[in-house]
């Protein structure tokens, strides 16, 4: 019987790093962190915001998606900045997308989308996520990629 071979992501290291970013302190260390390892790797580095839906903001009259469109833009600018300030010393490939959604189903979402080898997010800075759980606790119990947890 012939062998058969199946592709595995991920076996020769990391082709496509998601990291999650959401302008916190814990997210751009995220950032940070999957950007070298994705110079080291030659992998392309895909920046993820979650734009949450809030029905209960848009209930009210608040431009939800206008404030959270706004985020994302200045998400953008900020990692060209960075971009531009390291050119020729820091090269790595990037990309942005934004997904709607609550944080963990928005990245479970990217991830699965973008062919993610690996998965990077920063720790939770809210107190009750000890308790409760947080989205990097939820991505690694999932088990789908390798989930580095950025402090």
């Amino acid at each position: 019987m012939a062998e058969q071979h199946q592709f595995e992501r991920g076996t020769d290291g990391p082709k496509v790093i998601v990291v999650g970013v959401d302008g916190s302190d814990s997210s751009w260390r995220a950032a940070s962190y999957a950007g070298g390892l994705a110079r080291r790797q030659h992998a392309l580095l895909a920046v993820v915001y979650v734009q949450p839906v809030l029905a209960a903001g848009a209930a009210l009259g608040a431009p939800v998606a206008e404030t959270t469109d706004e985020i994302a833009e200045d998400l953008v600018a900020q990692i060209r900045d960075a971009t531009e300030r390291l050119k020729g010393i820091f090269e790595v490939r990037w990309e942005f997308h934004t997904f709607r959604g609550d944080a963990y189903s928005g990245l479970v979402k990217a991830a699965d989308e973008l062919k993610a080898d690996a998965v990077v997010v920063g720790a939770s800075e809210q107190a009750g996520h000890r308790f409760i759980g947080s989205v990097a606790i939820r991505l690694v119990k999932a088990g789908r990629w390798p989930v580095t947890v950025v402090p």
